[in-house]
This record gives C-alpha cells, sequence and structure tokens, in this order.
C-alpha cells in the first residue's frame, strides 16, 4: 500500500466530491500540473485505493421504496459455513450491502427492493434458504437521514 501525502489525499477528496470532474479541473483543485496529476490518480487506482466510480442513484425514482437491515446468524462459526454465506450473498442484487458484526447476530445486510410483497418474497424464497442460517431479524428503514457519504480522509501535518 503506497504512503499517501497530502496531494493524494486532495485527490481523493476531490473525487469523493465529483467523481465525474476532469482531470485537468482535479488538478487545478488541488495544485498540480495535469500530468502528475493523472499519475497520482491512476497509482490510486492501481493500489486498490479507488476501487471504482458510481453514480449515486435515487432509489425512489427507480420504484424502490423499502430498504430493510436483515440481521443473520450463522449455526456453526466455521471458517466453511461463514464463506458459503457470504458467497450466497453475494449472489443477490437485492442486498447493496453486507457486514460481518460482533454481538446477537453474525451479518447485518443491507437489502433495497420495491414493496413490503418484493421483501416477502425474497424472504421466503432466498433468505430463509441461505446456507446455515439459523435466524433471521427484519429492520426496515423509517426514512433515509444520511447515505453514501463521503469518507472522512485523515489529514497529513508537514
Amino acid at each position: 500500500m503506497p504512503k499517501l501525502d497530502n496531494f493524494d489525499l486532495a485527490i481523493l477528496a476531490a473525487l469523493q466530491d465529483d467523481a465525474r470532474a476532469t482531470n485537468v479541473e482535479i488538478a487545478e483543485r488541488v495544485n498540480l500540473s495535469p500530468s502528475p496529476c493523472l499519475r497520482r490518480i491512476r497509482m490510486l487506482e492501481q493500489a486498490g485505493i479507488i476501487r471504482g466510480y458510481r453514480a449515486d442513484i435515487d432509489r425512489r425514482a427507480l420504484g424502490l421504496e423499502l430498504t430493510v437491515f436483515v440481521a443473520f446468524k450463522v449455526a456453526h462459526h466455521t471458517r466453511e459455513h461463514a464463506q458459503a454465506f457470504q458467497q450466497a450473498l453475494q449472489d443477490l442484487p437485492e442486498v447493496v450491502g453486507c457486514y460481518m458484526i460482533s454481538g446477537h447476530s453474525d451479518f447485518m445486510a443491507e437489502v433495497v427492493v420495491e414493496n413490503l410483497a418484493a421483501y416477502e418474497a425474497l424472504l421466503t424464497d432466498k433468505l430463509l434458504v441461505l446456507p446455515h442460517v439459523t435466524d433471521i431479524q427484519s429492520n426496515f428503514a423509517i426514512r433515509s437521514v444520511k447515505t453514501g457519504g463521503p469518507l472522512k480522509l485523515p489529514s497529513l501535518k508537514e
């Protein structure tokens, strides 16, 4: 992993703010010339620090009205069971995020679907039959307060 400096952090902040900005715009914003700026962006991409670029899409505009946070307990805490469960979740497009957690449950998934009927179908047809699942608890989002915010980047002192 490369050691990041203030220019790299400024580039990351600029891209989090507007990933569609041109290299020239980013270079101006971070006080670099375009060529070194582009080299740094490519290095950040190759190092896996920048994992990709996506559009921030309004879920409701697409009719995806319901967000559910689903807590899963997995039987017999083994690496194989956890890997089988995780792979099964990877294959479900309705699952937009998933975390291994501590506490009462083992995993927490963010599920986005059209409505309650769509969630019921997903639950009964796909989630309840996931490998090694012993318990599922569903928590329904009432309203979104903050999603997909930018990361708080570290600050370097010189």
